[in-house]
């Protein structure tokens, strides 16, 4: 069976064009552009045979097929060569039962999608395999890109480099000075990106970028380029894919530029089109109250949308103040029935410590993800019987000076709930066993 994907303006005008085009919003009336599918000839194939498929090819190592991704290549990017496939079978990470913190907050159903636990260490990778193969594929087929280019906070950058090394391919980053960790900076460095740190943030990053991908050879990485969302998707369908084609009710997520959010309900809606699924989960957006674009838009039903300068926040990736993907966003939300909320950098930052506790190690986005989470059972929109998954968007680890900061009270706007400091003591038994007689009731 043939399959096919188009890109198509958002807005309804009609106009269509290639994915292979370097184009990334609507000539004609300025709208984003999404992927489409020819919905027609996958209803061909049962939900049931679609569900069997994609069983059969998980953690599998017949290529490029066991990659969470491609697994799902008819649902993804079906036009681009199995050759052409830049890939280090990213996806089918953990959905993490969460049993004691769901126990402590009275949600015993809560899960944790460790999106994070990838080959750069965020949920990015699943959308850049899909790009930079396009663009393998494009260069293959006589193209005359220069270069890939991308804005960020530091883990769209990560993924880029690193999927543009392995596929030979220059990429171009640039980051707002000062304005990520030094684990996400040293990525793209080590993978011989070429690092443009800017004076200016994200928002500013991403301008300029707009303007560069105007060349044609200058190609375009950031979630405004549809490809993206296309490898991204397969999150929400692979929590369903987990639970035995069993959806949730709730997914809660951090968002900044919006592109993650819109990405999960594509694969989500693709499921329900395709008779995979009979129903939608519940969408909750949670951002920085330092940069809520989304949640300011909400409180007037989304009636009039404002731009808001980006205070900086300790969920760096999110520090996002005029979101690309809004205009996706919205529909979504009215369409899942979705809430939007936020979370103060004490709340945050606190969230984020109380999940260690009980054994994992959340990132400060996923930390507003939890914030929100606490949030919205506080105020019973989430019930004790509700099976709820928080995505978690990147690892913990890319954020040490976080969770160094948090535990040595050296934080701004924080006083920490949960602190943790090692207890500086002298080498003697005594005044040991009487430290651990202290701290704990029993060994």
């Amino acid at each position: 069976m043939a399959y096919s994907c188009w890109l198509e303006c958002i807005r309804g005008c009609g106009k269509k064009h290639s994915i292979f085009d370097a184009v990334y919003r609507c000539e004609d009336c300025g709208g984003l552009l999404d992927v489409q599918h020819d919905l027609q000839a996958l209803q061909e194939t049962s939900p049931q045979d679609w569900k069997s498929l994609f069983e059969r090819r998980t953690r599998s190592n017949e290529w490029p097929f066991g990659s969470g991704v491609w697994g799902k290549k008819e649902w993804v990017c079906p036009p681009i060569k199995n050759e052409n496939v830049v890939s280090f079978y990213e996806g089918h990470s953990n959905c993490f039962w969460a049993e004691r913190l769901g126990v402590e907050i009275g949600v015993p159903d809560l899960w944790v999608k460790l999106s994070g636990n990838s080959h750069t260490g965020s949920f990015k990778d699943l959308g850049m395999t899909v790009l930079v193969s396009a663009v393998r594929q494009m260069l293959a087929e006589g193209a005359a890109v220069r270069a890939v280019v991308c804005a960020s906070t530091g883990d769209t950058s990560a993924a880029l480099a690193a999927y543009a090394a392995a596929a030979g391919i220059p990429a171009v980053i640039l980051l707002p000075s000062g304005k990520v960790s030094t684990a996400q900076l040293v990525q793209p460095i080590a993978n011989h990106a070429h690092v443009l740190s800017l004076d200016t943030d994200f928002d500013g990053c991403m301008r300029i970028v707009q303007e560069l991908s105007k060349d044609p050879t200058i190609y375009l990485a950031n979630s405004m380029n549809a490809l993206r969302m296309e490898g991204q998707k397969t999150v929400g369908i692979e929590i369903v894919q987990q639970f035995d084609w069993e959806v949730p009710d709730w997914i809660i997520l951090p968002v900044g530029n919006l592109g993650n959010v819109s990405a999960i309900a594509k694969g989500l809606l693709m499921m329900k089109s395709l008779g995979l699924i009979s129903r939608l989960p519940r969408i909750a957006c949670a951002q920085a109250a330092n940069a809520d674009p989304l949640y300011q838009s909400s409180l007037q039903d989304f009636e009039a949308y404002v731009p808001v300068q980006a205070k900086t926040t300790l969920a760096s990736a999110i520090q996002i103040g005029d979101p690309v993907s809004y205009e996706r966003a919205v529909p979504v939300l009215e369409g899942f029935d979705g809430v939007v909320e936020r979370a103060s950098e004490q709340e945050l930052a606190d969230a984020a410590a109380k999940a260690d506790r009980t054994g994992m190690y959340a990132c400060p986005h996923t930390g507003v993800a939890l914030a929100v989470l606490f949030k919205l059972v506080d105020r019973g929109e989430i019930s004790s019987t509700d099976r709820v998954v928080v995505i978690s968007t990147a690892h913990g680890l890319k954020f040490t000076d976080f969770k160094v900061g948090y535990h040595n009270k050296t934080l701004e706007e924080v006083t920490p709930r949960y602190s943790n400091p090692p207890h500086k003591l002298d080498a003697d038994i005594t005044i040991v066993s009487e430290m651990i007689d202290q701290l704990v009731e029993h060994l």
